[in-house]
This record gives structure tokens, sequence and C-alpha cells, in this order.
């Protein structure tokens, strides 16, 4: 969606307009809102199905926690160097963000993007990845990543498949939070 021109512009901005060049008949509404817990309900309004392209451990809790409130599933996928994770996040089927990490891991263990980089092809392939899982949920065929991560190792063109569980003491879906 973006190019070396697009650098110092917005990526809403520079996203819009590579989505409507590519189809103008796909209607795009750019939102300028940075998503934290007092967005993320807002922003969630009217929206059948999220696909979280976030890169903030912030961000993502705050949609994982406004997700669960409103009964959204979030097609969440994270890179980091030369791998890829996706995964769906679907309220009362599956665990929730916070089920799978419960605590924010530190900035030394799991550094930013600008910091650690990424192989620019990897978000291409998760990203096609997510959404076909975000095109499975909306039109309910297949079966959605629910309970079970993929991941992707670039390095060895190897694709692995884990499950992932609820946790029935998660602060954020388990029974004392229900």
């Amino acid at each position: 969606l973006h190019a070396t021109a697009d650098i110092g512009a917005r990526k809403v901005d520079t996203a819009a307009a590579r989505v409507r060049a590519l189809n103008p008949d796909v209607s795009v509404e750019p939102v300028h809102a940075r998503l934290d817990d007092e967005s993320a309900a807002a922003l969630l309004e009217g929206v059948d199905v999220v696909v979280d392209c976030t890169d903030t451990f912030e961000a993502r809790y705050a949609l994982n926690d406004a997700s669960l409130r409103r009964g959204t599933p979030v097609v969440h996928a994270s890179i980091f160097r030369y791998e890829g994770r996706l995964t769906v996040l679907a309220p009362r089927r599956g665990p929730c963000y916070r089920c799978i990490y419960p605590v924010q891991p530190p900035a030394d263990v799991a550094p930013a993007c600008d910091i650690a980089g990424v192989l620019g092809a990897v978000p291409g392939v998760i990203g096609a990845l997510q959404a076909t899982e975000a095109l499975k949920l909306l039109l309910g065929v297949g079966s959605p990543l629910v309970g079970r991560m993929l991941l992707w190792d670039a390095l060895t063109a190897q694709f692995d498949e884990i499950a992932v569980a609820r946790d029935p003491r998660c602060a954020a879906c388990g029974t004392p939070a229900l």
C-alpha cells in the first residue's frame, strides 16, 4: 500500500489512495485517530470484522478489549523480522489477545519493527492470509483460525500451526470477567 514517495505522509491517506486506485468502486473512509482505550469502542462501531494491522501492544490490547465488549471478531496478525503470525480472535468462541499475551513484553524482548527491521515480503504474505481470514468470516465459509495460530518463517519457507486456548482466568474474557 505504501511506496518510498509516501515517506512522511500519513499511512491512512496513502493506503486509502492506493485502495481507491486499485478499485474505484470500493468505498474507503480513512480515519485519522489513534487507537487507544478511549477511541477503540467508537472506531469499532458498525464494524463486522476487524483486520488488525496495529504495530503497538497498547493498540492491540485496546482493540482486544473493545472487540470483546462489542462481540466483533478480530483477524490479528503480527510480524517480526522474518516471521509472521496470524490468528482469529472471535469473542466467546476462542481466546482473546490477552489469553495469548496476558502482559505486554518488555521492549528489549519485542522491539518495534522500526528498530528490529522486517523483510519486506513478510507483511505482504501475512497480509494476504489475513485478508483471506477476514473474507472467510464475512462469507461464513471455511475454517477460520479460531483457537489456532498460523506461524510462517520466511527463512525456512515453513508454515506451522499451534493451538491457542482460551484462558478461563483471563482478565478480559475469562469467567470472572464475564
